[in-house]
């Protein structure tokens, strides 16, 4: 058991390596409500019926019949949000400390794999409830699939099993979300522990003293322990305090009014009222993914330093590229939606062409003349300017997320949240 506990820590650490500004208990975090979801899910699926006559039922029945049937369900449904938050605070954390490069390269991408994997996680078990909420918000993000070029239908038509959800469909989402996807969460994650371990812990700045080394247990292991405790009771008290979402049984023939994708594909979705459909469901996507699968493999001179923001020039640097990205956003955002429609003020041209090659190329502008007049004036290095744009891709990320979940009401029109709904 020693040997199996060593395989996760060390018999020493570092004293400053376990310090709350360090780490958060992020990466243990995330595996513990994996747990958590593990055996939440196994509870429901005692329950469940994966056809689509009976799922919205079986769910109904767990809720209202069995003994804490609602209490375990919310714990399920707010451990995978919180899930999905954390691995990506997590996400933010490695990169923003420089733990991406050289010996940490490949758990880099496969923690990029893992992030992909917990979206689809929460994505696949979205519809099993089978309720008109469920339903439209996956046929929305599946006609997001059919905007690919090629092959964007007949891909979609692949997943969906047709040409609208049916048995065929809540079937795949079942299986990918009770089976396939776990198991392959479960691999990644024990894979990317052990690289963590092997890469000698998380990226620590250099010290001018020797490190005190103390052991792990209890040091560790007891910050281990509170933290998980603290974030249990967290979901426990949002379980508690509100009940998962659950609308009437699905209806084909009725959409919800607005009909908007979970949550986590709000920003694609408000992409979409903004660009071409190929330009926000795929070119835009696609190079930011290639962006962050590139961004280990360049040559930046100088060895990660393990610190926040890289430098104090660094960090000046992205808090001003992220007040850039809000403004940029929200006036983007504001401008298409109240003064000019590309599409239609240029509607001689093709849509591709007007709503698509023009908003990208004049983003491009903004983004090329900020840093002429203030990156390239900062002198910054290339794991600074690096980051800027990272900070940058995530804080507009954030922006059209937060206007996709609370700022988009009837016919997805632009409103305030107390007017969305």
């Amino acid at each position: 058991m020693r040997s199996i506990f060593l395989h996760l820590h060390p018999a020493k650490v570092d004293r400053s390596s376990i310090e709350f500004n360090r780490t958060f208990g992020l990466g243990g975090m995330a595996a513990l409500l994996i747990v958590v979801q593990l055996i939440t899910g196994i509870l429901l699926r005692f329950y469940y019926t994966p056809v689509p006559g009976s799922a919205y039922a079986s769910v109904v029945f767990t809720k209202n019949q069995v003994l804490f049937g609602q209490f375990i369900r919310n714990i399920h449904y707010w451990s995978g949000v919180f899930l999905l938050l954390i691995a990506f605070l997590h996400f933010l954390r490695v990169f923003l400390t420089g733990a991406y490069r050289e010996i940490r390269t490949k758990n880099w991408l496969f923690g990029l794999l893992l992030l992909v994997l917990i979206v689809f996680l929460n994505f696949t078990g979205y519809l099993l409830p089978w309720d008109q909420l469920a339903y439209w918000a996956i046929t929305v993000s599946t006609n997001m699939i059919g905007y690919l070029p090629l092959i964007g239908e007949s891909l979609r038509t692949t997943i969906i099993g047709g040409t609208e959800l049916n048995a065929d469909t809540l079937r795949t989402f079942f299986t990918f979300h009770t089976a396939v996807l776990p198991l392959l969460l479960l691999l990644l994650v024990f894979y990317h522990f052990w690289r963590v371990r092997k890469a000698a812990g998380i990226l620590m700045p250099e010290a001018q003293e020797k490190p005190e080394m103390i052991p792990v247990v209890p040091n560790l292991v007891f910050k281990e322990f509170i933290v998980a405790l603290v974030l249990l009771a967290v979901v426990f008290l949002f379980s508690a305090l509100f009940n998962a979402p659950l609308l009437e049984k699905a209806n084909p023939a009725y959409s919800l009014n607005p009909t908007k994708a979970p949550w986590y594909f709000a920003g694609v979705q408000e992409l979409l009222m903004h660009f071409h459909p190929i330009f926000a469901a795929f070119i835009i996507p696609v190079s930011v993914a290639a962006f962050l699968a590139w961004i280990p493999f360049l040559n930046y001179g100088q060895a990660p330093n393990g610190r926040w923001f890289i430098s104090e020039k660094g960090l000046k640097s992205s808090v001003t590229t992220a007040k850039f990205a809000v403004i940029i956003t929200l006036s983007g955002i504001l401008f298409n939606e109240y003064i000019l429609n590309f599409e239609t003020s240029f509607s001689f041209l093709p849509a591709f062409v007007s709503n698509g090659i023009i908003p990208l190329l004049i983003l491009t502008g903004l983004m090329a003349g900020y840093y002429q007049f203030y990156l390239k004036g900062q002198s910054l290095s290339k794991a600074e300017l690096v980051q800027a744009v990272f900070v940058f891709i995530i804080v507009a990320f954030i922006i059209l997320t937060l206007t996709g979940i609370f700022f988009r009401g009837k016919d997805m029109a632009l409103t305030f949240p107390w007017r969305a709904f």
